[in-house]
């Protein structure tokens, strides 16, 4: 599991009773998730088909820094499936886990696109030509 991804809890991300509200941490996984899939899959045109049991283990409270992590598991002919684990890096404890997420990588049409890759890419040589930008 490579944790990439940190988030600082902050009041606007709370729920009323006080801790991470469950609609915030889903919304940075989809968020983080999407951009992973865009560099494994090499296209910017990823949607999100399927996220299996989301199993939330503890919580957190403001102030708290958490970690999001992804792992690719598995690539189809136009989709990777990933894992994520969540933690909290003030108390150590896991704070959700979701067993699998599947995204589909679709051509100019929305419709799925093959795209060829077997295995995990730890460079950025797939990213998408459309989404670099070299007048930066």
């Amino acid at each position: 599991m490579n944790f990439h991804t940190r988030k600082w809890v902050r009041p606007e991300d709370l729920n009323a009773n006080g801790t991470l509200f469950g609609g915030s941490l889903l919304r940075w996984i989809d968020d983080e998730a999407v951009v992973y899939a865009m560099i494994q899959l090499g296209n910017q045109r990823i949607v999100t088909k399927y996220i299996s049991e989301i199993n939330f283990r503890s919580s957190a409270v403001q102030g708290d820094i958490i970690e999001i992590g992804l792992k690719a598991t598995h690539f189809g002919r136009t989709s990777i499936t990933m894992s994520c684990r969540v933690r909290n890096i003030i108390t150590s404890e896991p704070i959700l886990t979701i067993d699998t997420i599947v995204f589909v990588g679709l051509d100019e049409f929305g419709r799925p696109k093959p795209h060829g890759f077997t295995d995990v890419t730890f460079d950025r040589d797939r990213f998408p030509e459309g989404l670099r930008n070299p007048g930066r």
